[in-house]
């Protein structure tokens, strides 16, 4: 438990939490103090990345054969994190070289990939909380008086026992990083439902697809998308794969940025809607779909006034599906003029004319549509000039 960051009293107000990284700088700072001086304490208080002072609560001090062992408790606030309520460790012992070493253990990952802030081979702690962990050691040694330091140095050891069964949960294994998690955290504190840290992590994962060569990258707005991305492109690595959510935006800015050569985007007809009328950042809270639009594009298909009114009014995306594919059902003369897969292909074409802007024409786009089932239902690939007539590209 972490004693520091209080639930706001305001109902609408999320409490925040602290990072891997911060718990494992207190964790250090715990395990180092009882390793010089015996003195047990059941709290410790740190400096976090970002200047602030935190207090933690201390789950587990012992001395092992190893050294000594401490522990917190990860609470990361409102933040719907894998991490949260998980274990963070570090073992600290005497070490025969002067300085203090850092390294991961049980439940740390080991970058295998290059694209990361770490060189391939090491323990998957970020530079920002390495060097947190590191100042928070520092300050216990140099308040030890020299006679007391039984070796030239220290070793910490960070651990996460439920480390790599909570990795299950991520993608760190598509980016290279095995065995569990990563310790992270530029501040130390994580802002429930961070919008920023979704964006950094859609960037990273395209870098890291750059860094390894891949050419091609496949952005999703969801799970239920990238599943049905991978069994439609089975001949991409899974790195290729990236979960966008509502920053397919960042994805396709990235691309551009790290000189991918082909971005595939798949969605469902929601998250299509809007980018349909050119808004690549997808959330509830920013644009809406364009009814209007959508209805006017399927008067261009020849639509009847009954549709096209109907569409104007829609309520959602999968209500605006709904509408389209029960029209060819219809048996009156002036709805078999209209084609709903030509009409959703389409979307796929003017979705795919903005992105392409988005990126001032540097890279290679795709657009896929698929059901809530995972089926595909249209696409558009910049080959398809009659695709480009039809959306007016």
């Amino acid at each position: 438990m972490i004693t520091q960051v209080k639930r706001s009293k305001h109902r609408n107000e999320l409490r925040s939490g602290f990072t891997t990284g911060a718990c494992a700088a207190a964790a250090s700072r715990a395990a180092t103090h009882y390793l010089l001086t015996d003195e047990f304490i059941r709290q410790v208080t740190i400096t976090l990345p970002n200047g602030d002072k935190a207090c933690f609560e201390l789950f587990r001090l012992a001395h092992t054969s190893e050294g000594v062992l401490a522990s917190v408790i990860k609470d990361g606030g409102d933040d719907p994190d894998c991490t949260h309520g998980i274990e963070i460790q570090c073992m600290a012992s005497w070490y025969a070289e002067p300085g203090i070493h850092i390294d991961g253990g049980e439940g740390v990952a080991t970058v295998t990939l290059p694209g990361l802030e770490l060189p391939v081979g090491e323990a998957a702690i970020n530079p920002v909380p390495r060097q947190n962990i590191y100042d928070m050691a520092m300050v216990e040694w140099l308040a030890c008086p020299p006679e007391q330091h039984l070796r030239p140095g220290l070793a910490l050891e960070i651990r996460v026992p439920e480390g790599k069964e909570c990795a299950k949960q991520t993608i760190s294994e598509r980016l290279g990083l095995v065995g569990g998690i990563s310790i992270l955290g530029t501040r130390g504190t994580v802002k429930p439902y961070s919008t920023s840290a979704f964006s950094a992590s859609v960037r990273q994962s395209v870098q890291v697809a750059s860094v390894n060569r891949l050419d091609h990258v496949v952005l999703t707005t969801g799970s239920r998308s990238e599943r049905s991305a991978m069994e439609m492109l089975p001949e991409l690595n899974s790195m290729a794969f990236i979960q966008a959510g509502d920053f397919v935006g960042v994805g396709l800015r990235a691309a551009k940025r790290y000189q991918i050569g082909k971005v595939t985007v798949v969605a469902m007809i929601g998250k299509l809607g809007k980018m349909v009328s050119g808004h690549m950042m997808t959330h509830v809270s920013g644009h809406a779909i364009n009814f209007s639009q959508l209805a006017d594009i399927a008067a261009q298909h020849g639509a009847d006034e009954v549709l096209c009114g109907d569409l104007a009014n829609a309520n959602t995306g999968r209500h605006v599906l709904d509408l389209v594919q029960a029209s060819n059902n219809r048996l009156n003369a002036s709805a078999v003029t209209f084609s709903a897969s030509r009409y959703l292909q389409t979307l796929c074409c003017h979705a795919a004319k903005h992105a392409t802007d988005y990126v001032a024409d540097k890279v290679m786009i795709e657009f896929r549509l698929i059901d809530f089932d995972g089926c595909l239902l249209a696409q558009y690939h910049p080959a398809d000039s009659r695709c480009k007539q039809q959306s007016g590209a």
